[in-house]
């Protein structure tokens, strides 16, 4: 009896041992590890209070994303500031790979704007030197209307709702009364009542008498076409910065945060801090959750070919430039023409008007005016008297020539900030970012943030390689997305992308030409075309670039057609070297002076010189 009671107390002890060892084994299990590492990564990562990660592995855990089985070391407060925190990071990385992009942008639509408002400002004093000192009769009264004319058209390209046809063809308007009165008919304001309700008829028939010629219309057209281009360039650029703003700002679908959440941070739960994810499996998250954003690709590569094609156009050929520094021409040419004409003007607008212009038949016509300084130009003979109706005679031409001078130009190879040299610059930063939104994601999942080894992070486990099929970019991809399920487009991006869509066909309906205008040849050398040109000093008469290879002579066209030649291998147009250089007399038209090749390499460089001397 008392054997059999001590076989069922020996039976009793070794159960009661057993048991004991179990539970220890158990304990030991979930002790296996403590949760100091997933809490100090928890506090340097800023996601919340350290307070938030237990001490130890707890069990049963009801979690909502890491989900396994075993022991964890999160908590669903944990998995709340997960998700807060990878929405901050994911937004801080998406900024960080388009700041650069921004502030391209920004940047250059700033320089722009200013090298813009430095040429109009530049074309309004040249303009306003041109009334000083030829025609300084109605100089102090045309001047304010000098200043609205280049306001209207800085407020034009700038993007405001002001018409640069229109402001030119105002500007003409109010330029006729002055010039009737004080060119045409110089004695005819102190002869005659002039008054509010004159100067009206003639600013309202100016257009259908048409004493300034096609200057006018001419000029209107070709700066309206040059800064259109401009103003389209600088609204472009605007429209740039707003696609990259709602980019930036885009929310992040439910989805999109449990993804990014099991991909950065499940992995914590488990103790594996230091783990980084496989390629393929960021790839598909990353894709998930920018497949609103990958939609902008398309319109995005059309919207930056649209932007080289603009700068081309304004910048090319210097076209802008060219077309502001016409405006002295213009106004000047378009002088002449009225001076010329003055008796064809005077009898139209009197029988309109009603205005006498009778003159003493002892008294010859009023020659047109000519005001200069320099001393290369010998003073003509009164001309002889002729009849009101009759045309000038033909030596009046010579005596006016000299007004259609062109402005003279100095190169300078200091000289690195030009219009040109900014416009190569953009596009050569712009040729980065045509595939900016397709290939964001691949950014997201290069470098530090994942691994392409041997042990990288699936989402559910440590791997050697991510198993699942790897899926493109856009809406239609992500339906085969085994990590992301997208159910829908963005709203705020589908609209950016309609929007920007919308613009590119209206730039291209207002430039139909743009795609047939050539490219820059020498894009990105820049450096060759700057440093090409050679010293010149004032007294050198130089206006050629290039290393000396060429030594064609220069031919200038004088007011009879003419040409005037220059031999080849003389360093100055003048044989006596004690005497002052003088401006060579140029009676061609403004638009044939400005458009030799051998000026437009060199213009805008030798017009800051020049500036600097007012």
């Amino acid at each position: 009896m008392s054997r059999g009671l001590c076989q069922r107390v020996n039976s009793c002890r070794s159960a009661w041992i057993l048991s004991a060892f179990v539970f220890a084994v158990n304990v030991i299990d979930v002790d296996a590890y403590s949760c100091h590492e997933v809490r100090t990564a928890f506090q340097l990562r800023q996601v919340g209070p350290p307070q938030r990660v237990p001490e130890t592995p707890g069990r049963d855990v009801d979690l909502m994303v890491c989900k396994h089985q075993g022991p964890s070391c999160c908590t669903r407060k944990m998995e709340e500031s997960y998700q807060l925190a990878v929405k901050r990071e994911t937004l801080h990385n998406i900024q960080s790979y388009s700041y650069e992009l921004e502030h391209l942008i920004s940047g250059h639509a700033d320089a722009f704007q200013d090298m813009f408002q430095y040429l109009l400002s530049f074309s309004q004093g040249h303009l306003s030197s041109l009334l000083e000192g030829t025609y300084s009769s109605l100089s102090r009264q045309a001047l304010p209307h000098v200043n609205q004319l280049f306001s209207s058209l800085s407020l034009y390209i700038r993007g405001a709702n002001v018409s640069a046809e229109a402001s030119i063809h105002q500007f003409y308007n109010s330029l006729f009364p002055l010039v009737y009165t004080r060119l045409i008919n110089p004695g005819l304001e102190g002869g005659v009542m002039m008054g509010s309700e004159t100067d009206d008829c003639l600013r309202m028939i100016r257009q259908d008498v048409n004493p300034f010629g096609p200057h006018p219309g001419v000029m209107a057209k070709e700066l309206a076409g040059a800064l259109g281009v401009g103003r389209r360039l600088g609204l472009a650029l605007e429209e740039g910065l707003e696609v990259m703003n709602a980019t930036e700002h885009v929310s992040m679908s439910k989805e999109c945060v449990k993804g990014l959440v099991k991909m950065v941070y499940c992995s914590h739960c488990r103790g594996l801090t230091l783990i980084k994810p496989c390629v393929g499996y960021c790839l598909n998250v990353m894709r998930g959750c920018l497949a609103s954003m990958s939609e902008l690709d398309q319109p995005w590569r059309r919207y930056t070919t649209l932007l080289e094609q603009l700068t081309h156009a304004m910048a090319g050929h210097h076209s802008l430039e060219l077309a502001l520094l016409g405006v002295r021409g213009y106004v000047n040419e378009a002088l002449l023409y009225a001076q010329l004409h003055g008796p064809l003007i005077t009898a139209t607008v009197d029988k309109v008007c009603g205005l006498s212009t009778e003159e003493p038949t002892n008294m010859p016509p009023t020659s047109p005016e000519v005001t200069t300084s320099t001393s290369t130009v010998a003073p003509s003979p009164p001309p002889p008297s002729a009849a009101p109706s009759q045309r000038l005679p033909e030596q009046w031409h010579g005596q006016l020539a000299h007004l259609r001078s062109s402005f003279p130009l100095k190169p300078s190879k200091n000289n690195k900030h030009s219009l040109r040299t900014l416009s190569r610059e953009f596009l050569m930063y712009l040729q980065r970012y045509k595939s900016f939104f397709a290939a964001l994601p691949e950014m997201l999942c290069e470098g530090e943030n994942v691994v392409d080894d041997s042990t990288c992070w699936s989402g559910d486990e440590v791997v050697e390689s991510y198993a699942g099929r790897v899926v493109g970019n856009g809406l239609h991809a992500q339906r085969q997305n085994p990590e992301v399920k997208v159910r829908g487009p963005n709203p705020t991006l589908a609209e950016v992308k309609e929007r920007l869509e919308l613009f590119n066909e209206e730039t291209q309906d207002m430039f139909p030409q743009l795609g047939q205008m050539e490219a820059w040849d020498e894009l990105g050398s820049g450096e060759a075309e700057e440093g090409s040109t050679t010293d010149c000093d004032d007294e050198d008469g130089c206006q050629a670039s290039g290393d000396g290879q060429d030594q064609t002579s220069h031919t200038e066209t004088s007011s009879e057609g003419k040409s005037i030649g220059r031999q080849p291998g003389r360093d100055r147009p003048h044989e006596n070297p004690s005497k002052p250089p003088s401006v060579k007399v140029i009676g061609g038209s403004q638009s044939d002076s400005w458009a030799r090749p051998w000026s437009l390499a060199l213009l805008f460089a030798a017009l800051c010189l020049q500036w600097t001397l007012y």
